[in-house]
């Protein structure tokens, strides 16, 4: 299965060699540079307008946020200090000195409020956050002021979010720009430059040392912390395929690999030239989203069929292989998280084809055309449309798969048109446990139909727990919600849990200094003498 998926890009993939042969070749001789291969190419660079990883390492790279998560869960400052009032209904948020955007203007109180709201525009922890804040106000250049009318953890939670999509603070005039058009200018406050100039779309991004960035002082732990840079130049690479990355890495081309394929994962791990190593012990789950504006999957029942007909397992054999990697689960919030329920895993993790088929029985599934969409480049997704696709196909729907790269799917996910006409009815991704433990960080959970992530689904209900969940006052209490929205969420098919796994990296022995955390982090990292 994995020959199969691995040759479906492979003339796309092998038009863009030369390319990067002459992109691993381009370096500057003199600047201390890390070269590594990502999960996929970088095409979308806006990092509020999807929620695509490569993405959000890319705004890593280039912008800061207000505060970071250490490895304890702990909100910490970043780019600002803050202070509670005593009703615990206004935060003051105040900006660290020697804080500089890239072309040398200061950073500002006013930057940072239009950044929050641009990404409050789009994204599920901050929709329902704005609802509880009464006023974002400017006090002086840097200061600003959070008024909320109830108090809540979903503020701190929210500046702080890692992932999909994280806060990158902008400059006012780029912030201005609306959540729904792309950002044309790519100036940062964070430790590296974007080097827009040697930027080639799915082939290479070239970052260059912010020589006027301020570290924090405290030991970097996940997104908080110093961010010290210690080379001069980070380049992502974009190899033609999997093998072609792991002999780069062997021949000294590049430094870093992000995710090496299980099934390469002996080609590297016993070399001693080259370390192996899981970055983030927690991991990531993985799973299905159906498209409920559109039939087949506007009906319940045939989204259960969808999520009974899959088995989990299969999906972790095709997707990783070895056991030491993987689990099955059926907690949307993650098992091994203090809100991993499993309601529903008798149905959810072993697949029941027969049951499928009486669920679209029930449903009077009319062979309705079910789109699958899948990538060709991204190994740690492309297994599980195949696997889902065949699922689907012995419990009686009609499947069509649709090829195409992981940046195009990544933007095709925000299509709303019809199936028949350029649209989808099911995608795949994963998302890391570390930011999936609540309602909020965990993406899938938003239910207020178009206005919410791909896939759409409208269940009011859990929009309403969400909300209850932020106003809780005790872990007890939040746990006995999300009980509720495992469980509603598991019914509904809101989305379609296909088990968790951790993903290991490989790097050249020359280097160290990669910082185990959820998210890949450049920064600490030094070449040895």
């Amino acid at each position: 299965m994995k020959n199969t998926i691995a040759r479906a890009g492979r003339n796309r993939l092998a038009s863009i060699a030369a390319a990067v042969a002459i992109a691993l070749g381009a370096t500057a001789a003199s600047a201390e540079t890390l070269k590594v291969v990502m999960q996929s190419g970088l095409r979308i660079t806006d990092p509020i307008m999807t929620t695509a990883f490569i993405t959000r390492d890319h705004g890593y790279m280039i912008y800061d946020t207000l505060l970071g998560v250490d490895s304890e869960f702990k909100v910490r400052p970043q780019m600002a200090d803050w202070t509670v009032s005593e009703d615990e209904r206004t935060y003051t948020f105040t900006l660290r000195d020697g804080l500089k955007w890239h072309d040398g203007a200061p950073v500002t109180a006013e930057d940072c409020v239009a950044s929050i709201n641009r990404w409050a525009q789009v994204d599920s922890t901050a929709k329902p956050l704005m609802t509880m804040v009464d006023a974002i106000e400017v006090v002086d250049d840097k200061t600003f002021t959070v008024t909320l009318n109830t108090p809540t953890t979903l503020l701190l939670a929210g500046l702080s979010k890692m992932s999909s999509r994280a806060p990158f603070m902008m400059p006012k005039r780029i912030a201005e720009t609306p959540a729904s058009e792309a950002i044309s200018e790519f100036v940062g406050s964070g430790p590296f430059v974007f080097v827009k100039d040697e930027f080639q779309p799915g082939i290479k991004v070239v970052y260059e040392k912010f020589e006027d960035y301020v570290p924090r002082d405290e030991p970097a732990s996940w997104t908080a912390g110093g961010k010290d840079v210690k080379v001069d130049r980070v380049e992502w690479l974009t190899m033609p395929d999997q093998m072609t990355a792991i002999n780069a890495l062997q021949s000294g081309e590049v430094d870093f690999i992000q995710q090496v394929p299980f099934d390469l994962l002996p080609l590297v791990e016993n070399s001693a030239d080259i370390k192996t190593a899981i970055l983030d012990p927690l991991g990531a789950w993985t799973y299905f989203r159906m498209n409920w504006l559109y039939p087949p999957f506007d009906n319940k029942l045939v989204r259960q069929a969808a999520i009974a007909a899959v088995d989990q397992n299969a999906v972790m054999q095709a997707l990783v292989g070895n056991p030491e990697y993987y689990r099955t689960c059926a907690a949307i919030m993650g098992c091994g998280n203090v809100n991993g329920d499993e309601y529903g895993k008798e149905w959810v993790v072993n697949g029941q084809i027969d049951k499928a088929k009486e669920l679209l029985k029930e449903a009077g599934y009319d062979n309705t055309p079910v789109v699958i969409m899948a990538p060709t480049d991204l190994a740690m997704v492309m297994p599980q449309p195949i696997v889902i696709g065949d699922a689907l196909r012995k419990a009686g729907f009609n499947v069509q798969m649709k090829m195409m790269d992981w940046q195009t799917l990544a933007a095709q996910q925000g299509n709303q048109d019809a199936p028949s006409e350029g649209g989808w009815n099911i995608f795949s991704t994963y998302s890391i446990l570390a930011t999936s433990g609540d309602p909020f960080g965990n993406t899938p959970l938003a239910t207020d139909g178009r206005a919410s992530w791909a896939g759409w689904p409208d269940v009011p209900e859990i929009s309403a727990l969400r909300l209850d969940y932020a106003k809780a006052a005790t872990v007890e209490e939040q746990k006995e919600i999300a009980k509720k929205i495992q469980k509603i969420a598991i019914d509904e098919g809101v989305v379609g849990p296909l088990g968790q796994f951790r993903i290991p990296a490989a790097w050249n022995a020359q280097w160290s200094g990669f910082l185990e955390s959820p998210i890949t982090l450049f920064w600490n990292v030094s070449k040895q003498d």
